[in-house]
C-alpha cells in the first residue's frame, strides 16, 4: 500500500491533474498508479510529463530511452520502475527478454546502445561524478554532444520517478519484476 493515498480512478484525482491523466490513459491505455500518485500534485505531474514529453522529441530512439530507464531502475533498486519499464520495454520498445536483462545489468547487445546504457548506469553509480573517459567512450560510440546531454537528463528523469515510487511505495500495477540481486 502506498504511503499516501493514490487516487483510485482519474476522477478522484485533483481537477487540474485529470486532463493530464486522461492524456496518459490515451497513450498507454490506462493511467498507471505512478501517474495518479504524482497527480496528487498537479504541478508535479505537469512537470514530469513536460520533461518526459520534451525528451521524447529528442534524438535518442525510444528503445534506447527504455534501455536507460531499465538500467537506472536496477541501479536505484526501484521495484515499481523495474516492473513498468520491463513491461514498456517489451511491449512498446519491442526489446527481447535477453536485452531487458542486459539493460538491467547496464549493458546492451547493440554496440551503440551499450555505450549509452553503460554511461547511464555509471552516472547513477557515480552520482554524476563520471570521468572524462566515460564521456569520451559514449562519444566514441557515435553519440553527439546533444545526445550525451539527453542521456544524462534521462538518468535524472528516471531517478526522479525511482525516488517518488520508493518514497511513497507506489503499488505495482505491472507484472512484478524482481531485482537481479534477488
Amino acid at each position: 500500500m502506498s504511503r499516501i493515498p493514490t487516487p483510485a480512478v482519474i476522477d478522484d484525482a485533483p481537477e487540474a491533474a485529470q486532463p493530464l491523466l486522461r492524456n496518459v490513459e490515451k497513450m498507454l491505455g490506462s493511467a498507471p498508479n505512478m501517474f495518479r500518485l504524482i497527480g496528487t500534485s498537479p504541478a508535479a505531474l505537469e512537470g514530469y510529463l513536460g520533461l518526459n514529453g520534451a525528451l521524447a522529441k529528442g534524438k535518442l530512439p525510444a528503445a534506447t530511452r527504455e534501455r536507460i530507464a531499465l538500467a537506472v531502475a536496477e541501479v536505484n533498486g526501484c521495484s515499481y520502475c523495474l516492473a513498468a519499464h520491463s513491461y514498456l520495454g517489451s511491449h512498446f520498445a519491442k526489446l527481447s527478454d535477453q536485452e531487458i536483462e542486459a539493460n538491467r545489468r547496464g549493458r546492451s547487445s547493440d554496440a551503440k546502445a551499450d555505450a549509452a546504457v553503460a554511461f547511464a548506469a555509471a552516472i547513477v553509480r557515480e552520482r554524476g561524478h563520471v570521468s572524462s573517459d566515460a564521456i569520451e567512450a559514449v562519444r566514441n560510440a557515435g553519440y553527439s554532444d546533444d545526445q550525451i546531454v539527453e542521456i544524462a537528463v534521462h538518468v535524472a528523469l528516471n531517478t526522479l520517478t525511482n525516488y517518488v515510487n520508493e518514497v511513497f511505495q507506489t503499488k505495482i500495477d505491472f507484472p512484478v519484476t524482481l531485482p537481479l540481486a534477488a
